[in-house]
């Protein structure tokens, strides 16, 4: 439990896309790499070779300063070696008495310390004033005086050229790679778009580049919508001709019907019996066709007014008879979505036409958010138990018990056909209890 908090804790800190997590894949070993031989390089640079050469410095600053202690505090005893060692004896410059260093000057720390170590009669350090000479003020026997000396003689010139070259570098390989990989991801965008467009009922044109792996995807792909289309096509013959077989002997058994009911008492029960069996038929034959019919060939998807949308659904469930409202439209009301109107105009039908068979009204409400568009609709019939919400959206489900069918019948395709509108548009149907109307709420989310 502690490692799958851990690993959850660590997924809220890492980026969810595909290009973010090749980026950083890509990019952290180049920046642990920079840095580790950045630690190293200051401490093997600045410490370690400026520790040695102030040592060096410092025991001939120590050799001066003997030499001028020998002679009683006379500097011109000290200038005979100064000289040659190529260190200046001056006067010393105000009455500084701490040490000065600029504040981006690393190796200047180091020099101070080591300075410090050798000679105990050193008053004040200035590495500032000039940053190519050092000069040290030592307390002397007749006095302070100045010994200074070329900054080059206790650090390297130029030390930072190789951080610099080394962050350049980096930075220089850094926009190579990004280009690099921005043309690496732009297939798999490409064919996530495309898939996704797919789904939502839109054909674009689509050619698999990039790397083997990707363009093996892309035509698998393909051959997939490829297949897909045939088959819708063939469906839709197969639909049409069934629809032309089952419709015509419906026809013929209620003209036939209707010719024998002239000879037969207007309230007989057998007539009456047959009527509503052709009737029952005929409702059963529409629900089958709009379950198995190609939604995807409909309409395209396009963008829709929201608020215009639903109120022509209302308007036609009110002028059918229907007790339905809007209760509200959170968001931009005059905002858009994408989405095919037939399709989610026949499953908003459906799920208002079952709040009116098993309920006595029902609200419609909306929420368009910056990425999806969700859309209730709930009633204050019966409703449905937990464990039969999951099988009330199968095809050809009736849960008469739990739902009591006060008006009509139906073939139990009304959420199934809800479902697959909302998974043909790339969302989902939930169903539960309605908090309002305490009957069934039934919930169409899909992409915006």
């Amino acid at each position: 439990m502690a490692n799958q908090a851990g690993d959850g804790w660590l997924k809220g800190f890492l980026p969810r896309g595909l290009y973010g997590r090749a980026a950083l894949i890509l990019f952290l070993p180049v920046v642990v790499v920079t840095l580790v031989v950045s630690v190293m390089f200051l401490q093997r640079h600045f410490e370690d070779v400026t520790r040695q050469m102030t040592s060096s410095m410092a025991r001939e600053l120590a050799f001066v300063a003997a030499r001028i202690d020998r002679a009683g505090g006379q500097r011109d005893a000290g200038r005979e070696i100064a000289v040659p060692l190529d260190v200046t004896i001056s006067e010393p410059a105000g009455s500084q008495q701490g040490d000065r260093r600029l504040f981006y000057d690393f190796s200047g720390r180091i020099v101070i310390e080591v300075l410090r170590e050798t000679l105990p009669a050193i008053r004040a350090i200035d590495l500032a004033s000039d940053d190519k000479r050092v000069i040290v003020t030592i307390d002397g026997e007749a006095g302070p005086y100045a010994l200074a000396f070329d900054r080059r003689r206790v650090s390297a010139s130029n030390p930072h050229q190789l951080l610099v070259l080394m962050v350049f570098t980096s930075f220089l390989m850094t926009g190579i790679a990004t280009v690099f990989l921005r043309n690496q991801l732009r297939p798999i965008r490409r064919l996530a778009e495309a898939a996704e467009d797919y789904g939502k009922g839109r054909i674009v044109a689509y050619r698999p580049s990039g790397a083997s792996e990707v363009r093996s995807a892309g035509t698998a792909f393909l051959d997939m919508r490829n297949r897909l289309e045939r088959q819708n096509e063939q469906r839709k013959m197969m639909l049409s001709g069934i629809s032309h077989d089952l419709r015509t002997p419906l026809t013929r058994l209620r003209l036939g019907l209707s010719m024998m009911s002239s000879d037969m008492p207007p309230d007989d029960e057998d007539l009456r019996a047959m009527e509503s069996d052709i009737a029952e038929m005929n409702r059963m034959v529409d629900a089958f066709l709009d379950y198995a019919r190609d939604e995807a060939q409909d309409s395209p998807a396009e963008p829709v007014p929201v608020a215009e949308f639903l109120e022509a659904i209302l308007a036609d469930a009110q002028r059918a008879g229907q007790q339905a409202r809007l209760r509200g439209l959170d968001g931009d009301a005059g905002g858009r979505a994408t989405f095919r109107p037939d399709m989610l105009r026949r499953a908003l039908e459906n799920l208002l036409g079952n709040a009116a068979r098993y309920g006595t009204r029902a609200e419609l409400d909306a929420t368009l958010g910056p990425r999806s568009l969700r859309i209730g609709v709930e009633d204050d019939g019966p409703g449905i138990p937990d464990d039969s919400l999951d099988a009330a959206m199968r095809p050809f489900t009736r849960l008469d018990p739990a739902r009591g069918r006060n008006s009509g019948g139906g073939a139990g395709l009304g959420l199934a056909i809800a479902a697959d509108v909302a998974r043909a548009h790339g969302g989902q149907l939930r169903l539960g209890r309605g908090q309002r109307l305490g009957g069934l709420r039934a919930e169409i989310v899909i992409p915006r």
